[in-house]
């Protein structure tokens, strides 16, 4: 018998897989300047600027029931107007299904939100840890100078409904006031 060595890598300093059942994705601000309060500075914006990136690793196929996912992700500093960039957001297709969020490095926000509209948030910075309930919307915001790197594992059978947060968004929005990020109500 052989001691094997691992074909998947992480590195625990900036959150990066590389290996085996690996995938990278790129969002654009083209990919997601809808998710924004102010459409006509997104849309005055460089389309190809880089959002945010999603390392994941997947060892089982999509809709597995039983297995786990694990990913990374990388949500660069940058504001359309005084709005923070941000993930796209989204609950899970099989509502019931929890995940975890840790931080790696840089300062941000997740925001929650349950199917009623109800709202709130949690400071993500290194070493934070989140658990994400069922039936809760989340998304990511960088409110610092640095990638925002948020570590992720949720169950191979989740699946993403990111449609529901296209059609109503958050109640809420993260923006900077006088050099500080608060709370807005979202009156898109």
């Amino acid at each position: 018998m052989e001691i094997k060595k691992s074909l998947t890598t992480y590195d625990l300093k900036t959150g990066t897989l590389s290996g085996e059942e690996t995938s990278h994705a790129a969002k654009r601000l083209s990919d997601v300047a809808g998710i924004f309060g102010d459409q006509a500075v997104a849309a005055a914006m460089d389309p190809n600027t880089i959002v945010y990136e999603v390392d994941s690793h997947m060892a089982v196929q999509e809709g597995t029931p039983g297995g786990l996912f694990f990913g990374t992700s990388r949500i660069h500093p940058g504001k359309v107007g005084n709005e923070y960039f941000m993930t796209k957001g989204h609950f899970h297709s099989r509502r019931e299904t929890a995940e975890y969020y840790w931080g790696i490095s840089g300062t941000g926000v997740l925001l929650l939100m349950d199917e009623t509209g109800n709202a709130w948030s949690e400071q993500v910075e290194p070493g934070s840890l989140h658990y994400i309930g069922g039936h809760i919307a989340h998304r990511l915001v960088n409110t610092g100078e640095e990638d925002l790197i948020v570590g992720a594992c949720w169950p191979s059978d989740a699946g993403h409904d990111y449609g529901s947060i296209e059609r109503s968004g958050f109640p809420i929005r993260v923006v900077c006031r006088d050099g500080k990020a608060v709370l807005e109500e979202n009156k898109a």
